[in-house]
């Protein structure tokens, strides 16, 4: 079955390590979908120089990805020693990731009056513009507070209609939360926390190793798993769950 889904990938505590770590991510999972020959869009990104991201987001579309890489979401731990640590010492640092499924316009409804909507110039790495029209389209989906952006496609429509779907998984999101956050803890665990702030993997450089916490799998050769070959952990993930 084909299937989209939003990839979100934010850098969160380490500064410029964790940027690093999180551009480390979003080419892993770039990397893998050519791999698997599903369709990969960036839609936004806030670039660091050092080949880093703040944030990352991207449309993917292919057979069953939704149902391959749900698993993804939470936060990713690195432990090493970073380019710019003189003293030799292991720093650890996180990423976030979040995918989330495509959800049909009839599964939210969206009032237009609720959104504020303005529209920018599209940027390069290094923050500098690289359109002279403003196609990037901003959202903000005032009862919520949820912000959505969308600055890759080639023109403003594009880039809207790719934010409006954005929105609404991320509303469909935020209300699914809210649900399991009121379920009690044997419902949780029958399904899954799918808390976005839970640790759900570790990538431990000095010991060539990655854990994932919630299915005690383990796998070594953590460079070639960021080269794209993630199925190395994934199909491990899958005879546990």
């Amino acid at each position: 079955m084909i299937q989209k889904i939003i990839l979100e990938i934010r850098a969160g505590a380490g500064g410029d390590e964790a940027a690093i770590f999180a551009g480390e991510l979003a080419r892993m999972y770039q990397k893998y979908a050519h791999k698997k020959g599903w369709k990969f869009d960036i839609i936004d990104f806030n670039a660091e120089t050092l080949e880093g991201y703040k944030t990352f987001i991207a449309e993917l579309e292919g057979e069953n990805i939704y149902d391959d890489l749900k698993q993804e979401s939470g936060v990713h731990r690195i432990q090493r020693v970073p380019k710019t640590e003189k003293a030799g010492r292991i720093h650890t640092s996180t990423a976030s990731v979040v995918v989330l499924p495509e959800v049909k316009p009839e599964e939210v409804q969206i009032n237009p009056t609720d959104l504020e909507i303005s529209f920018f110039r599209s940027s390069g790495p290094g923050g500098q513009n690289v359109n002279k029209v403003e196609t990037g389209v901003r959202i903000i989906h005032k009862p919520t507070g949820v912000i959505v952006a969308s600055q890759a496609g080639r023109s403003q429509h594009a880039n809207r209609e790719t934010a409006m779907s954005m929105l609404r998984a991320k509303i469909y999101d935020e209300r699914m939360q809210q649900e399991i956050s009121k379920m009690g803890a044997a419902r949780k665990e029958q399904i899954g926390t799918a808390d976005r702030s839970e640790k759900i993997r570790t990538y431990n450089f000095p010991d060539d190793r990655i854990t994932d916490h919630r299915f005690n799998v383990k796998v070594h050769n953590i460079e070639k798993v960021l080269e794209g070959n993630l199925d190395m952990i994934l199909d491990k993930i899958k005879k546990r769950n």
